[in-house]
């Protein structure tokens, strides 16, 4: 007999729905509760979704008293913490929407929440599952690149900039940098095998969403559309990074690992105002080297796939929990990205170079 997981949601927005599309293509898979702070909005995404067998709540505390094997976390970012502690503590195995948190401190206790309930804690970056992705990855560790020491790293669209929760300090807790920025940081930052900051110079900007020209919400508009940072990393590694919602510039250039034996360029796919950053797939990758002291550039053939990356995160979720398998993407791995998020956000506001302390979790 087929081993049935329970699944409930907390949170009914838009990323709620593609969790609950992709939860409803497994046939192992049950949804079972819907859980939203605003009255009848849980009855509501149901309804609209035809989940025929999940229950209604408008306290996700009611939904975590029902026995679920495992909670989709897709509130706003300001709640991430919360609920997913609070799924945690109930003994649920938790899947957050990125990202992660909206500090540093509160990354952390939700990583010890997760070691504390002996719980899987795995973060929702969809990119990780392109093949691509995972073949660049495979090329640096493989040492084909000699000693990495240097990262060009981010993206740009050019009017990209969303509304809602999204550009509201309060909610979201940051902008471009948590919307997009964790997405480029990811695939740097786990190419390179997630080595730890030391230090972060930053500086980010808000000309653009402030300005009634370029957004219609400029006067609610409080969050950074622009930011670059210097990054030095464990291993004597330096990251570029620099991640935009909105330019008047058609790109901020590829991502870049330079090697002691060879050097790596990846330009994103896809083109037009919403294009340039890792969220939307590799669009070229080529190698530079010399050989016999020529200057050697080989493409490498980018893979043409048809999997839904949205769906496969959803599904190794799933699939953790019925093997009894570590989280995907560990919570305790993707603290190091929301602490460079937050050094990016400290340096920018005090104009100087601040270091970056992450405990060691046992």
């Amino acid at each position: 007999m087929t081993q049935v997981i329970e699944i409930g949601i907390i949170g009914s927005g838009g990323i709620a729905a593609a969790h609950a599309r992709a939860y409803k293509k497994m046939p192992d898979v049950k949804i079972v509760a819907v859980a939203d702070v605003i009255p009848g909005k849980a009855k509501e995404f149901i309804q609209n979704l035809e989940l025929k067998d999940a229950k209604p709540f408008d306290d996700h505390q009611e939904l975590l008293h029902l026995d679920l094997d495992g909670v989709s976390i897709c509130t706003p970012n300001v709640a991430h913490h919360l609920t997913t502690v609070d799924s945690l503590s109930a003994g649920k195995h938790v899947l957050v929407e990125k990202p992660m948190a909206v500090t540093l401190q509160q990354a952390i206790e939700m990583v010890e929440a997760s070691k504390k309930a002996d719980r899987m804690l795995s973060v929702g970056f969809q990119p990780r599952y392109d093949p691509n992705m995972q073949a660049v990855k495979e090329l640096v560790q493989s040492g084909q690149l000699g000693n990495v020491y240097y990262v060009q790293a981010g993206g740009g669209r050019r009017r990209g900039m969303p509304g809602g929760t999204f550009i509201n300090k309060e909610l979201a807790g940051a902008g471009a940098m948590a919307d997009i920025g964790c997405y480029s940081l990811d695939l740097a930052l786990n190419t390179l095998g997630y080595p730890k900051p030391l230090t972060v110079s930053a500086y980010t900007s808000n000309h653009f969403g402030t300005n009634p020209l370029y957004h219609q919400e400029a006067d609610r508009f409080d969050v950074e559309d622009f930011g670059t940072a210097f990054i030095r990393l464990e291993g004597g590694i330096v990251l570029n990074f620099k991640i935009s919602w909105a330019m008047h510039m058609d790109s901020l250039g590829p991502t870049l690992f330079l090697g002691t034996d060879a050097g790596l360029k990846l330009t994103p796919a896809g083109s037009g105002p919403w294009s340039g950053v890792w969220d939307g797939g590799i669009g070229e990758i080529s190698m530079f080297h010399d050989i016999k002291g020529h200057h050697v550039e080989t493409e490498i053939p980018v893979k043409q796939h048809q999997l839904d990356i949205f769906y496969e995160k959803v599904r190794d979720f799933v699939v953790s929990i019925k093997e009894s398998r570590s989280a995907p993407i560990p919570g305790e791995q993707i603290v190091i990205n929301q602490a460079i998020i937050d050094g990016i956000l400290r340096s920018s506001d005090e104009g100087r170079e601040v270091s970056i302390e992450i405990p060691n979790f046992n």
